[in-house]
């Protein structure tokens, strides 16, 4: 490892925070978790981080064998980055933070979020007792990133790309889309502004926001 901090401790978790545990390496994964990335592309999902703190970050999770880098074949050939089958164990684990953390009274909901951050959420959001059973297929289009999720037999699967054919295409920001997502704003609402599009079955799409019911925050530490 090229990072000498460490807790000098044999515990597994704190074994797992000296992997993980430095600041933003576990975002540097959760970019990577639906697939390969170029350098710019990963930097654009972590607009806060500066490149050589990205840099650096990878150099890391390579060296510990969590992310490696390749070259794309024709036409591409460029050079990406992805998760090994090991930093791939991550995502229940990111899933699960997700979780806890969307409990804390603290957050900011108004603060910028990645595309890739945004289908994190739907997967540890995503309610199986809502779907009654139903099924149904989505293009997400965020600018020039495209999406698509499938829920069926009450699971959800997520993969970047465009479906063949989606039952609704859902065209918007993540801004957007997440403010729909945490109910701070209505659907049509955002439709009627311009700032959603919906194709396809409308209906199918008020049942997909319906599917990621909101938790209750905690309590306020009292002053």
């Amino acid at each position: 490892m090229g990072s000498p901090r460490t807790y000098g401790d044999a515990c597994a978790a704190a074994h797992a925070l000296d992997l993980v545990g430095e600041r933003w390496a576990l975002l540097v994964v959760r970019e990577l978790l639906l697939g390969p990335k170029r350098f710019s592309d990963l930097r654009s999902g972590l607009p806060n981080a500066g490149p050589n703190r990205v840099s650096q970050r990878l150099r890391e999770l390579e060296e510990a064998g969590i992310v490696r880098r390749r070259k794309l074949g024709p036409p591409a050939r460029s050079w990406v980055y992805e998760l090994t089958e090991w930093g791939r164990q991550l995502q229940p684990v990111l899933v699960h933070l997700g979780r806890w953390g969307r409990l804390s009274p603290f957050r900011d909901l108004d603060a910028d979020t990645s595309v890739d951050a945004l289908m994190l959420a739907l997967q540890g959001d995503f309610a199986p007792e809502k779907g009654d059973g139903r099924s149904a297929t989505y293009g997400l289009v965020f600018g020039d990133d495209q999406v698509t999720v499938r829920i069926a037999d009450g699971d959800i699967g997520i993969s970047r790309g465009e479906p063949s054919a989606p039952d609704a295409t859902i065209a918007t920001d993540t801004r957007t889309f997440a403010a729909v997502l945490t109910r701070r704003r209505d659907l049509e609402e955002a439709v009627r502004a311009g700032d959603l599009t919906v194709s396809g079955d409308v209906h199918a799409v008020e049942w997909l926001f319906d599917s990621f019911p909101r938790p209750e925050t905690a309590e306020t530490p009292s002053a």
